[in-house]
């Protein structure tokens, strides 16, 4: 297995390294940051879009009431401060003075617009359901804005902070879609659907202005091409949107700078807890046992990851490691094994279980490895690849006993517990495609929904990573690093572990 990654990334390398710089693209203007994305955002009005390139895009142009620091707690933003009156009662003083990109004043009536417009149907949103327990919003004045709950909901206030939602002028409907008007340090210019998005500073912000004057963010699908737009100098940034073997070669040509820092994005193994093997937690714990991330993230992802201990990352303030560990133990899964009822045949083999992915590279890669190291211990692993679509939607009904995917962004806040592992989220309803159930761990969950005692949400939070540790309904694997490659013109480019687009805010151009 080393000596096939090692050919294959020695022959990328090669390949690279022969690359013509064929492109008729132009330099950059002098006063213009190019960034590549992978695609276009789906809608630019904070109230709807929900794919990365609209959310992150998006949070440049419009304020959130509340703002995440590094460790994903709260912060004030356009609400200078807020109290908890009771467990559903929110109040909210607005920062003064701000005002949305057209010149109209932000006050609370447009905080009041922009949540009523998601929960009355004025708008066909899928965030709807994000806000249903709030009953109603009073705004008693001007820079004054109080929640009212149907009952405690403690994650409300991740739900009012940047990613989630920004804040959009009294009035507005569909048309922030295509043509965004905000209040943030960027202001929207123009949109070519598939082709580019162009956004400039506004010189005109509340908080500190960004040192760019412009950001064309222009959207190239094919990998190979983002590779060269770098190499020759039409693009200036990409973030997370090479892959590991493109980086290394990058690496050591010279001529681009990389910035890497620990990333949130979470993969790992879910397993359908219904199915009459896995069912058995001994067999789980054998498969975790089975599995040796160290040569997967060495040679598949050229050590741009680290592994994962929690669905959590570890910057998360509520993140604990404190549960049972599955280092790599092959003797231990085969006792396992043994106790479970799987003993090793004449052949060696105990067990068949399948695995399904998706059709992308890396996925199918790591189900190749994962089928030679669970074959050490007498797991045969059958591995069916389909189309994107036809896997996801197997996914959704729970069809499988095997998969692997990842979290991207919806790991930060701590609530995704109860989306992935509460008994109430079973498909089609929410994440828990696994079918996992345990008592003790809805009850921890809804405890801490209610409570707005971040220590006591901590500690519940810390408990209930202890059981999953021993329940398994997740193998962790790994957390990907975030990877900023940049030309040189590009200074002070600073990656945050959301793998966000804020360093546009503070990088310079020279």
């Amino acid at each position: 297995m080393r000596r096939w990654w090692l050919q294959a990334s020695s022959t990328l390398l090669v390949v690279f390294a022969l690359l013509p710089a064929l492109s008729c693209s132009h330099k950059p203007a002098a006063n213009t940051l190019v960034m590549i994305i992978e695609s276009a955002p789906q809608n630019l009005d904070p109230r709807v879009g929900t794919d990365a390139q609209s959310e992150r895009i998006g949070a440049l142009i419009f304020d959130a009431l509340l703002e995440r620091d590094e460790h994903f707690r709260v912060q004030p933003h356009l609400a200078e401060r807020w109290e908890v009156a009771d467990p559903l009662t929110y109040v909210f003083h607005l920062r003064r003075g701000v005002r949305f990109h057209d010149g109209r004043p932000l006050t609370s009536r447009d905080v009041k617009w922009t949540f009523d417009s998601v929960r009355d149907g004025t708008l066909r949103t899928p965030k709807a359901s994000t806000y249903r327990l709030i009953e109603r919003i009073e705004t008693p004045d001007e820079a004054t804005v109080i929640f009212h709950l149907r009952e405690p909901y403690a994650p409300l206030l991740w739900n009012l902070s940047g990613g989630a939602i920004g804040i959009v002028p009294y009035g507005s409907g569909a048309e922030l879609k295509s043509h965004p008007v905000g209040s943030g340090p960027f202001r929207f210019v123009r949109l070519a659907q598939d082709k580019e998005v162009v956004i400039e500073r506004n010189d005109a912000y509340w908080g500190e202005k960004p040192k760019i004057e412009r950001v064309r963010f222009a959207v190239v699908p094919d990998t190979t091409t983002r590779v060269l737009e770098l190499e020759k100098g039409s693009a200036d940034v990409a973030i997370n949107a090479l892959t590991a073997d493109m980086v290394e070669a990058l690496r050591r040509k010279g001529r681009l700078s990389i910035t890497e820092g620990p990333g949130t994005i979470y993969a790992y193994i879910a397993l359908n807890l219904e199915d009459p093997v896995l069912k058995d937690v001994r067999v789980r714990r054998a498969l975790a046992h089975a599995i040796d991330r160290r040569p997967i993230l060495h040679y598949l992802w050229r050590d741009l990851a680290r592994p994962a201990e929690s669905l959590l990352p570890p910057e998360h303030w509520a993140f604990s490691s404190e549960g049972a560990r599955y280092d790599y133990d092959p003797e231990r899964a085969r006792r396992l094994l043994d106790e479970a009822g799987y003993p090793a045949r004449s052949n060696g083999l105990r067990l068949r279980l399948t695995m399904k992915t998706s059709t992308e590279e890396s996925t199918r890669l790591l189900a190749a490895v994962l089928q030679q190291q669970l074959r050490a211990v007498g797991i045969e692993l059958e591995i069916r690849s389909f189309e994107f679509a036809t896997f996801f939607s197997d996914v959704t009904r729970g069809a499988f006993q095997m998969i692997s995917l990842r979290w991207i962004g919806g790991n930060e806040d701590p609530d995704i517990f109860e989306h992935v592992f509460h008994s109430a989220s079973f498909p089609p309803k929410r994440a828990n495609r696994g079918h996992y159930a345990n008592p003790q761990v809805d009850a921890l969950i809804d405890a801490a929904r209610r409570t707005t005692d971040t220590e006591e949400r901590r500690r519940l939070y810390a408990e209930l990573q202890r059981l999953l540790a021993e329940d398994l309904p997740y193998i962790h694997l790994w957390y990907l690093d975030n990877v900023l490659v940049h030309s040189a013109r590009v200074k002070g480019a600073q990656v945050a572990s959301s793998g966000n687009y804020d360093f546009l805010k503070t990088v310079e151009l020279q």
